[in-house]
């Protein structure tokens, strides 16, 4: 495993002199050919997009939108001066009430366009991709790309406001939109370039993805697709193995982590500097936190020298907990004789792996739990003359790294354009919605219990019943409650709005130090 490394800054920044170009909203009526996104898997976790789908580029009356109007004249004490998240959307118009029933299905278009109206914070992810209270090219050179009804995938969208992504959604109804880089120049405008060097990424946050079905070979309750609370805890495990990791080790604070909708969670460290990084940079944070090698679930995985780096030492202290309580007592990993035998593999002494299969053998329905304990009870029975203690104690040690360390998908986090699935989007195939996991209270976390996004726009429907004549129409547009603060999607927005908060107060803070700096003689 590599050495710790701390990314430097890279030498390119975003060029904040260049040209803002217009935006070219594709016509709802008409819309562009694309090509159908063969790499997307069941549960559209972070497939790499398939390249070269593109859209015919057109002016819409849209691209001329004023960006004064993204923004309120009121101020909110917990928001960054000149955003008022609280503020109502733009264009926000009543709307009747939306079929619920339990055989409505998320991707059904009188859902998705109820969901991206009523629902979805485009004002907190614009604040969040765009990193300043004054529009940038963080956010107008941004890649979106959209996954549409057909299964067509429409890429090299970008947007010079919030308003005009939410219009886009709104018209086309992806069933998701996945975040790209931000380039060099409007994606849209790529075509019209002389050279095609001339159409770079330069920066977007360093992600990282975990994928249940990583698991499956450890784990006994679920497989594939489907996941339980006993499972889930797999992906917590790697949450705080992951994050300890970032914020120790690399120096990051800005770390958003979202639940995939179905099996995952996704990070993105959003701090200047991990956004600033290239590929060669991102290899080597992906390099240092991979360890378990191979696929086929025979060999062992585990291979690192000693003594254990401090990372893997800091892992251990996290893991040992949840090794005993959630892989020996919740999955019992071994009590089937052929997963036994991988383990009695990955002991260094062949005599005390004999003494444990043969106990084992005569006593077939011996929980995990017991088996593990077995492991010393023997091996202080002397049945081997030649133990190495230490290498034992050494040797356990992968093991519960074999079985409780992250298993990501580093590809994902290699490289400067991939694409990863937004906030905040609906999950097809279980109507949840990707909400922000509170790393704080990340063992709190309940994967089953995210609302969907029928039963959303029920709780909509129903506060507003309850609370009919409360709101009339002298109320002030500002102090209008907004929808998803009817429903149980607010604390998720809640919470992204205040780590937005955090981001761009931190951002704005070193753009004035590095504008002070600047004026020195």
């Amino acid at each position: 495993m590599p050495h710790a490394v701390t990314p430097e800054p890279a030498s390119q920044s975003i060029v904040q002199g260049d040209i803002v170009l217009p935006d070219a909203t594709p016509d709802p009526e008409a819309l562009p050919e694309t090509l159908h996104n063969d790499a997307s898997s069941d549960d559209d976790e972070s497939a790499p997009p398939v390249l070269g789908a593109e859209e015919s580029d057109k002016e819409n009356e849209d691209s001329n939108t004023k960006l004064e109007d993204m923004f309120d004249d009121s101020s909110d004490e917990d928001d960054i001066d000149g955003f008022n998240s609280s503020a109502p959307e733009p264009d926000s118009q009543p709307l009747q009430s939306i079929p619920t029933a339990p055989s409505a299905k998320p991707t059904d278009p009188e859902i998705m366009r109820a969901f991206y109206q009523r629902l979805f914070p485009f004002r907190q992810l614009f604040q969040w991709l765009n990193h300043s209270p004054s529009p940038t090219n963080d956010f107008m050179h941004r890649e979106f790309a959209f996954t549409l009804p057909n299964d067509a995938y429409l890429r090299y969208q970008s947007f010079p406001t919030a308003d005009t992504l939410r219009k886009q959604c709104i018209a086309q109804l992806p069933s998701r939109f996945e975040i790209g880089p931000v380039y060099s120049t409007n994606p849209r405008d790529r075509k019209t370039l002389r050279k095609s060097s001339m159409f770079r990424p330069l920066a977007k946050e360093l992600v990282f993805d975990i994928d249940m079905t990583d698991y499956d070979e450890i784990r006994t309750c679920c497989t594939g697709a489907k996941i339980c609370n006993k499972c889930w805890t797999f992906i917590t495990m790697a949450i705080r193995v992951v994050d300890a990791a970032l914020r120790d080790d690399f120096g990051f604070v800005h770390i958003l982590w979202v639940y995939s909708g179905r099996r995952g969670a996704h990070a993105w460290v959003c701090d200047k500097r991990a956004r600033d990084m290239d590929d060669a940079k991102r290899r080597a944070v992906a390099g240092y936190l991979e360890l378990l090698k191979g696929g086929d679930g025979k060999g062992k995985k585990v291979d690192v020298k000693r003594p254990l780096h401090p990372h893997l030492q800091r892992s251990l202290d996290i893991l040992r907990a949840h090794f005993q309580a959630d892989v020996l007592v919740g999955q019992d990993p071994w009590a089937d004789q052929a997963k036994a035998e991988h383990l009695l593999k990955l002991l260094p002494d062949a005599a005390l792996s004999a003494a444990l299969r043969k106990k084992w053998d005569s006593a077939p329905n011996r929980a995990s739990v017991a088996k593990w304990a077995d492991i010393d009870t023997l091996a202080e029975t002397g049945v081997s003359k030649d133990l190495d203690a230490a290498a034992l104690v050494e040797a356990k040690k992968d093991v519960v790294l074999e079985y409780t360390y992250p298993r990501l998908d580093a590809e994902v986090s290699k490289k400067l354009n991939h694409l990863l699935k937004s906030p905040f989007c609906v999950h097809p195939g279980t109507g949840r919605v990707c909400v922000p996991i509170d790393v704080s209270r990340v063992e709190e976390f309940d994967p089953l219990g995210v609302p969907t996004v029928t039963e959303l726009l029920a709780e909509i429907d129903g506060w507003d019943k309850a609370h009919a004549g409360e709101q009339t129409e002298e109320v002030d547009a500002e102090k209008k409650m907004q929808d998803w603060e009817k429903t149980s999607l607010r604390p998720y927005v809640d919470y992204f709005r205040g780590f937005v908060n955090g981001l761009l107060k931190d951002e704005t803070r070193v753009k004035r130090e590095r504008d002070e700096d600047g004026m020195e003689f």
